[in-house]
């Protein structure tokens, strides 16, 4: 029977009984309608996807995350439990399970032979926790773009420890009629509380600290101030001189400052930065005083506090493990730079590119990692200049995955996983399945420069950490490159690689 309408045949091509045949042309225009609008959402979600590659092709973004953490569940009024008690291991701490670097070998062989990811290829593997190498390809000094958070997030984590807070500041002395906002290197300090539904990390905002400062400054009988702006946190330029000059212009990171909101963002997406964070910030904080009843004269003006300025309201910022596990899970840029800095300020040095670098290599050396022939020029891995070795990472990786440095564990445990969250959730959608829920890696992406590096278990148990970067990728193979470093860290998760007795 054919298809098409006729008479008062339904779509599908049956019979309608008259009666009923205005019943079915509404339900026909019904059908037509609900047809367009699946046609239109999926021309949206293609436009998407397009908007993504093409962000990543051009511009070199690793792309956040679109899974909302899971909302914290409180206990209904009146419900009283017992404290809880600390639980008993489940499982021994687990040991290296020994490698047949042959197996390693078989697996990935093929993949990193393949000449669309260019003739600058290093894939190195290591059995975890012990970091013994199993597996070491080609090149010996790369530019490692993004995976060069790693490094940062490991330093930020053992200078400060994983529960520390930055804060952010208002200062006031009694004989000035001027008021001081003082930056204090939050990275993720927003305009307005988030969702606290939906907002993961939970983040300080500059509205909670202008409800604070006004009920502070009423309470000593005073409605009237001028604002002032402290960023004399951070030393040295703010765009950093080894990045490409384009990249503040066309939005792909904002100056860095100790003061910013929403990370010098004017209005969310990836445009509207501003040109002078900080000044935008202590507009945004006249602005939340003024909805509070106080007169704000004049416009905000930048200096520092003045000695013995005393504190009149505070906020802090979320611990700084979920820093991390932010700024590595959607690649963030501008909170990799502010954290490299909070290194070269707990390490005594100035809070400037130059030192932020000098102190992440000081910390890590400390910690064993080896970075001899490395150049670090930056927190977040957008210079090309930067330099590094697949075995820097490896090195980070089994430092992080190690019993002793427990504190350490969000470089590792909060990586992307394959398939599911932050720039790894777009990924991993063909080939090999075996990478999805088992591969935890961070992206790094530069136009010419794609890398994966991470952690991954194998179908027999071993746990691998491993490196893939190409850097030298051709502009019409950006695609395929970024897939076969998928099939690379897939095809391991897929290995057979545990060695017999």
């Amino acid at each position: 029977m054919s298809r098409t309408n006729v008479g008062n045949e339904e779509p599908g091509g049956f019979e309608v009984p008259e009666r009923d045949a205005a019943h079915v042309r509404d339900r026909s225009r019904w059908f037509r309608r609900s047809t367009a609008g699946l046609v239109v959402l999926v021309l949206v979600a293609a436009g998407l996807t397009f908007r993504f590659d093409l962000g990543a092709r051009w511009f070199g973004f690793d792309f956040p995350s679109p899974v909302t953490q899971p909302a914290q569940v409180l206990p209904p009024p009146g419900l009283e439990l017992p404290a809880a008690r600390p639980a008993a291991a489940v499982a021994p701490t687990s040991a290296a399970v020994p490698v047949d670097p042959a197996a390693v070998r078989r697996a990935v062989a093929a993949l990193v032979a393949d000449r669309r990811l260019g003739r600058h290829v290093a894939v190195d593997v290591a059995q975890l926790p012990d970091g013994t190498v199993v597996y070491r390809h080609g090149a010996r000094l790369v530019t490692p773009a993004s995976t060069l958070k790693m490094l940062t997030a490991t330093a930020a984590l053992e200078a400060l420890g994983p529960d520390h807070r930055f804060t952010t500041r208002v200062v006031a002395t009694p004989s000035s009629p001027r008021i001081v906002l003082v930056g204090g290197g939050d990275p993720l300090l927003g305009r307005t509380a988030g969702d606290p539904d939906g907002t993961y990390p939970a983040r300080a905002d500059l509205d909670t600290l202008a409800r604070a400062t006004a009920r502070g400054l009423r309470a000593v009988g005073r409605s009237r101030v001028r604002l002032g702006y402290d960023t004399s946190l951070f030393a040295g330029p703010a765009v950093n001189p080894r990045w490409e000059p384009s990249y503040v212009p066309d939005a792909v990171v904002s100056p860095i400052s100790p003061l910013w909101v929403d990370e010098g963002r004017e209005r969310t997406g990836l445009a509207g930065r501003s040109a002078d964070p900080a000044a935008a910030a202590a507009q945004v904080f006249a602005d939340a005083l003024r909805r509070r009843g106080i007169t704000v004269l004049g416009r905000p003006s930048p200096g520092p506090a003045a000695d013995g300025a005393q504190d009149l309201a505070s906020v802090q910022g979320a611990p700084l493990a979920q820093v991390v596990q932010h700024v590595l899970e959607v690649s963030d840029n501008e909170g990799a730079e502010v954290l490299s800095r909070q290194v070269a300020l707990a390490e005594g040095r100035p809070g400037s590119f130059a030192g932020g670098a000098r102190a992440v290599r000081s910390v890590l050396t400390r910690l064993g990692v080896d970075l001899t022939g490395d150049r670090v020029y930056d927190g977040s891995g957008l210079s090309r200049h930067d330099l590094i070795t697949p075995g820097t990472l490896l090195s980070v990786i089994a430092t992080a995955s190690a019993p002793e440095h427990p504190g350490l564990r969000s470089v590792v445990a909060d990586l992307p996983v394959a398939g599911f969250t932050g720039s790894l959730a777009y990924r991993f959608q063909t080939g090999d399945r075996a990478g999805l829920g088992t591969v935890r890696a961070k992206t790094g992406t530069l136009t010419g420069v794609h890398g994966l590096t991470g952690t991954v278990t194998t179908v027999d148990g071993a746990v691998l950490g491993f490196v893939a970067i190409a850097d030298r990728v051709r502009l019409p193979n950006t695609l395929a490159a970024r897939s076969l470093l998928d099939e690379i860290s897939a095809a391991l998760a897929g290995c057979t690689c545990a060695a017999t007795p």
